[in-house]
């Protein structure tokens, strides 16, 4: 009797181990809860134009952040957004058919994908602009991308584009969907810059209804391709283009810094932008009025210049420069540039204060362009070109006592509006007119 019973035992245990084994091997899938996905950005219903930053968030429920990745559909296609518990990505509407979509995002925690999420969207692109000028503005900053803080440049370069931006539609006639900001990844964060990210652009509270995206490689080709072929449209198009990022350059090389052999270059949220990439960029653009200004620490090479007015040696000229246009660095090849975190690079706000307060006009070249005011009241007509501004910042920088730190910075500007040679760019190029 006593055998049958530890025979019993046995034969149960032999029976019940494999299905336990079983249970939590075989079904452990069914013990796994599945991941959240929301979409924050936009809601349903929403109308969007260029570019359009989709956002959200994703948990595991579990609890164990094994969140892998996070996807979105668009025309049946899955691709990877960025980030997972929050996560972005960035569709570029150019080109895309005007219409409804939907949008489907779902989330995979390696085990399970999450309910799928959908919102749906109108693309409309406007062709015919809201006022009758054919002016376009870009602007690029990437300014909070080092991991260490010391290295950030804060929110100031978005918040002097959006000034300029205000100017731009107030005064100068632009029109809201022709202006575009592409800064950092397209998030805003925390501590003026220095926390983590909490929302995208489009979704902070701004007074104008203008284009935000990423300063990455790959938005500013999209960008630029787009402004180059609309304004290609129009014999009379006006182009304002302004960057602000870190240089590329050796601080520790204080006398060249590192470029005698190197090309002008910055940095974008993704890759390394040189003059040439931007000169072949502009290559197809047939404005014949253009304004640019990359305000980066040795960024003098974008102007063809290297210091003291002195142009580049012809290796490395970028040909960025064009009869019609007027380019101009916020410092030499040769030099930092410097920023404040809150409002932005020091050249840009001296430029911009003395284009909107009238205090540059009149202003002339001086000796190897350094800037001085003008000796005779006929130069003075009640209006300041974008040339006028740029000697009113270098006089400035030149003889302010509570600039002396930053004098050695040594804009640069190439101007050839509206034609090439000495004697064409006598006359100054004005926005907006």
């Amino acid at each position: 009797m006593k055998n049958k019973k530890i025979i019993a035992i046995i034969l149960a245990l032999a029976v019940v181990i494999p299905l336990i084994y079983i249970y939590f091997q075989g079904g452990a899938t069914s013990l796994n809860r599945k991941p959240v996905v929301e979409i924050n950005y936009p809601r349903t219903g929403a109308v969007v134009s260029k570019i359009v930053t989709i956002s959200g968030t994703a948990t595991d429920p579990d609890g164990d952040d094994n969140l892998l990745r996070v996807e979105l559909m668009i025309n049946n296609k899955w691709d990877i957004a960025e980030g997972s518990d929050l996560w972005s990505y960035e569709w570029k509407v150019f080109d895309i058919d005007e219409g409804f979509y939907t949008v489907k995002v779902r989330c995979w925690d390696g085990t399970d994908y999450s309910d799928i999420k959908e919102i749906d969207i109108e693309v409309d692109n406007p062709e015919i602009v809201e006022t009758d000028a054919h002016r376009w503005a870009i602007f690029v900053a990437a300014s909070n991308f080092p991991e260490d803080n010391e290295s950030k440049l804060g929110n100031g370069a978005l918040n002097l584009a959006e000034e300029i931006s205000a100017h731009l539609i107030e005064n100068l006639g632009y029109s809201t969907s022709n202006i575009i900001i592409l800064f950092d990844d397209g998030w805003i964060r925390k501590d003026n810059g220095y926390g983590k990210p909490i929302m995208i652009l489009d979704q902070r509270r701004h007074a104008y209804d203008i284009t935000y995206g990423g300063a990455t490689k790959e938005t500013l080709i999209s960008t630029i391709d787009y402004v180059v072929e609309e304004s290609n449209k129009f014999d009379d198009s006006e182009i304002f283009m302004w960057i602000s990022s870190h240089g590329c350059g050796d601080n520790e090389k204080k006398i060249f810094g590192g470029k005698i052999l190197e090309r002008s270059a910055l940095f974008l949220w993704d890759e390394i932008l040189t003059d040439k990439d931007l000169s072949n960029l502009l290559s197809g653009l047939k404005s014949k009025k253009t304004c640019i200004i990359v305000d980066a620490c040795y960024s003098g090479g974008f102007a063809d210049k290297t210091v003291l007015n002195f142009r580049e040696f012809f290796l490395f000229r970028s040909h960025l420069t064009k009869p019609g246009r007027v380019v101009m660095t916020g410092s030499s090849k040769f030099r930092v540039g410097y920023a404040s975190t809150t409002e932005g690079p020091l050249f840009s706000q001296l430029w911009f204060y003395g284009f909107v307060s009238g205090k540059a006009d009149g202003f002339r070249p001086g000796i190897l362009k350094t800037g001085r005011p003008t000796l005779f009241k006929f130069f003075k007509d009640g209006k300041v070109s974008v040339e006028e501004a740029f000697y009113y910042a270098r006089y400035v920088l030149r003889i302010s006592k509570n600039l002396e730190e930053y004098s050695g910075m040594e804009p640069q500007i190439n101007d050839q509006y509206p034609r090439r040679g000495i004697f064409g760019s006598m006359k100054g190029l004005f926005l907006g007119e």
